[in-house]
């Protein structure tokens, strides 16, 4: 009883998940397309491979159509729609194609859900339309005429005028300045002239050079005999104190 009952709320929540995700893709129209050729659409050619299919995040517009990678990782481009209304329901997507000239990429030509009435229809640029609508009779592909954005173009450059050449000015003579005598070289400096000297102060200068050397150190005046007396006589006091105190002891 209690696996049955496990079984019960497995189902349920696989279900309840299932219908998450198909009213997710009812309401993106979510489609999944693989094609082994160029497939032209009408801002570019798409290379061979699988792709995603939905339409838009947008409440207001509901046929804005969007190309991914087959992962949704990257968005390749989008692509503005209008609607188209077919009488026969089916339950698989369907992708209808214009012809074309021989030996060029098919042209997608419209989009539709499965189980839904209404699917998207692109429109091609006018020149784009023309060739498809050639090549189908009693058809007409509708065409796309919201210009295209332009690139802006470059103003054109103001002509500049030729620059005249200046006129080149006549020479001009300057007047050497005059250059300023040389300076005269300094007279040599005229030594002093020494007096000779007088007979007295030669004589005394004889005298003070031939006077003998005056010693550096004073002589002594004086002995060291008083010194060694009284040395001499305080060594006898001396002893003759301790001699009387050692008697008295």
């Amino acid at each position: 009883m209690k696996n049955y009952l496990k079984t019960l709320a497995f189902v349920a929540v696989v279900s309840m998940a299932a219908m998450g995700i198909a009213a997710a893709d009812q309401w993106d129209k979510k489609t999944i397309i693989t094609t082994d050729e160029v497939m032209q659409l009408p801002n570019m050619m798409l290379q061979p491979g699988t792709y995603v299919i939905k339409l838009a995040e947008s409440s207001s517009n509901r046929h804005i159509v969007q190309f991914y990678d087959k992962d949704e990782k990257h968005l390749i481009t989008t692509v503005l729609a209008i609607p188209n209304q077919r009488l026969r329901l089916t339950g698989k997507s369907v992708f209808a194609f214009w012809e074309v000239p021989a030996g060029q990429p098919k042209a997608l030509r419209a989009w539709f859900y499965p189980g839904d009435n209404f699917g998207q229809e692109f429109a091609y640029r006018s020149q784009e339309a023309t060739k498809i609508t050639a090549s189908n009779s009693g058809a007409e592909v509708p065409i796309d005429d919201q210009p295209a954005a332009a690139e802006p173009t470059p103003a054109p450059a103001e002509p500049v005028a030729a620059a005249e050449p200046e006129p080149t000015p006549a020479p001009v003579e300057v007047a050497a300045a005059p250059q300023p005598p040389a300076p005269e070289p300094p007279a040599a400096a005229r030594e002093p002239v020494t007096p000779a000297p007088t007979p007295a102060e030669a004589s005394d200068a004889q005298r003070i050079n031939q006077a003998p050397p005056q010693p550096d150190t004073l002589p002594k005046t004086a002995s060291n005999l008083p010194w060694l007396v009284l040395t001499g006589f305080l060594s006898i006091v001396g002893a003759l104190a301790l001699n009387l105190a050692y008697r008295r002891s």
